[in-house]
């Protein structure tokens, strides 16, 4: 059985004439901001319970608009779309750096600092919220800018990205680092 989906029923006119494939890597572009390590399971989880709700929320909206409710179909919808968006903005907290600069994102939130106003970033070991809960001893990543405040550590060992991955928060603080040294030039 001839399976036509799967052949080219082209010539090699339109081969030659077709766009060229794009050689850069988009990861590997430092245009664009990245996070220098990969979200935690419990960031991961967390963004998942809010996903839970937001599924129940649609199926409302689905069978409200069977009965003919438009207006509680609609309340359903919007409440989903935050539970959803709220669920986006939950993993994409952290660390991201670029070219540009580095950025902290909040929940809610976000602090763009420049290159040239970056100072330092360092491992301090201080009292940190274990998954924004109570205090407890461990190590936070700062940055500190050259004129004015800290940032607030965002990213901190018991942190829903490194709670239970000590390894993985000294290599994302040696990244974060790194980039620091690249765009900044070697320590003082």
């Amino acid at each position: 059985m001839p399976l036509p989906f799967l052949t080219a029923d082209r010539d090699g006119d339109d081969l030659a004439t077709a766009a060229p494939l794009p050689t850069e890597d988009l990861y590997e572009s430092r245009e664009r901001r990245r996070r220098p390590y990969r979200p935690g399971p419990w960031r991961v989880g967390g963004a998942a319970l809010l996903l839970l709700p937001a599924a129940a929320a649609l199926l409302s909206a689905v069978i409200a608009v069977a009965a003919g409710s438009l207006p509680v179909a609609g309340i359903c919808i919007a409440a989903a779309a935050v539970l959803i968006a709220l669920a986006a903005r939950l993993v994409r907290s952290g660390i991201w750096v670029s070219e540009a600069g580095l950025q902290q994102v909040r929940l809610l939130s976000a602090t763009t600092v420049a290159w040239a106003d970056v100072a330092d970033v360092r491992v301090v070991e201080q009292p940190v919220r274990r998954l924004g809960l109570r205090r407890v001893p461990g190590r936070a990543l700062v940055v500190h800018r050259a004129a004015g405040e800290p940032l607030p550590a965002l990213v901190t060992d018991q942190g829903p990205d490194f709670l239970g991955r000590p390894r993985a928060f000294g290599t994302a603080a040696d990244a974060v680092a790194d980039w620091v040294e690249e765009f900044k030039g070697p320590r003082l």
